[in-house]
């Protein structure tokens, strides 16, 4: 089968790109420099050429706070790529798989979100995806799957885990936000459930993310843990940090919809982040942190 991957640069469409790889996909993932998915020339081009039975769009305007001052950025990359997206569906037959984000709701339910609850993002990068979401609509009774994912995290530098690292080079102690509650969500359960739902022939919207959830403080935590030491990592309250975006305090998705349909749970968030760990002291033996706090 041949798939398109755009924004083949990021981690979970390394992630997509390493599976169908193996399994003997012909696969193409340009870099956001290879292929601008706000040219639509460009991308109808490349799709026109490659002909791809599957297309994966990974591309995504991720900068929470910088949307807040970059919105046409985060819109024309999050929203009109999608729509232009939606319209070369229609016109070429391929099947287009898209994600979007926990942060199209307002946090405002204190319960796990379902695909019933209305979006209600409280920032301009949520916006931007929920305009994306509305781009799909018309594709979702046999043409496309919308995942929502959260706190994605995987190989890579651009997630949470990777700049927990960064930020503890050197340091005794660590403050992180423990009134923000969600789901972290491995980029391989991602990739392992999308392909399920394709093959499976689903389509339409569906909440991907591991099971439970939880405050950064208690995941930044719990990794340090996994790794064998690092900094004391103390609870802070979100708002110290004093960002320009406001964020969803809780934003946990249920993937309830999903697991009925497949007829498998998803693993929980704390299973998989120890086989992330594993994985990650397997190549990087060398470089993670092994100091134990006192």
């Amino acid at each position: 089968m041949r798939v398109l991957i755009t924004g083949g640069a990021g981690q979970l469409a390394q992630a997509f790109r390493r599976r169908l790889v193996l399994r003997g996909d012909e696969v193409l993932a340009p870099s956001r420099a290879e292929l601008d998915v706000t040219d639509f020339s460009a991308l109808s081009q490349v799709v026109s050429s490659f002909r791809p039975a599957l297309v994966i769009n990974c591309a995504a305007y991720n900068l929470v706070d910088k949307a807040e001052e970059e919105f046409e950025k985060a819109f024309a990359v999050n929203a009109l790529a999608v729509a232009a997206l939606a319209h070369l569906v229609r016109e070429k037959g391929f099947f287009l798989v898209h994600f979007s984000t926990d942060y199209v709701f307002d946090g405002e339910k204190k319960a796990p979100y379902t695909e019933e609850d209305r979006p209600s993002p409280v920032n301009r990068y949520g916006l931007s995806k929920r305009l994306g979401e509305l781009a799909l609509e018309g594709l979702f009774s046999d043409k496309a799957l919308l995942f929502r994912v959260s706190w994605v995290y995987g190989r890579g530098k651009q997630n949470f885990l990777a700049k927990l690292l960064t930020w503890a080079k050197g340091k005794e102690s660590l403050h992180v936000s423990c009134d923000e509650f969600s789901v972290p969500t491995y980029c391989e359960t991602i990739v392992t459930f999308t392909l399920k739902a394709y093959e499976r022939g689903l389509s339409g919207l569906y909440h991907l993310v591991n099971r439970g959830f939880c405050s950064r403080f208690e995941w930044a935590r719990a990794f340090f843990s996994l790794l064998g030491g690092g900094p004391e990592v103390f609870p802070v309250r979100a708002e110290s940090f004093n960002l320009p975006a406001k964020r969803p305090f809780f934003s946990a998705l249920s993937s309830a919809r999903l697991e009925r349909e497949l007829g498998e749970e998803i693993p929980p968030w704390e299973e998989d982040l120890k086989r992330f760990v594993k994985e990650f002291k397997e190549v990087h033996s060398s470089l993670y942190i092994t100091h134990n706090s006192a």
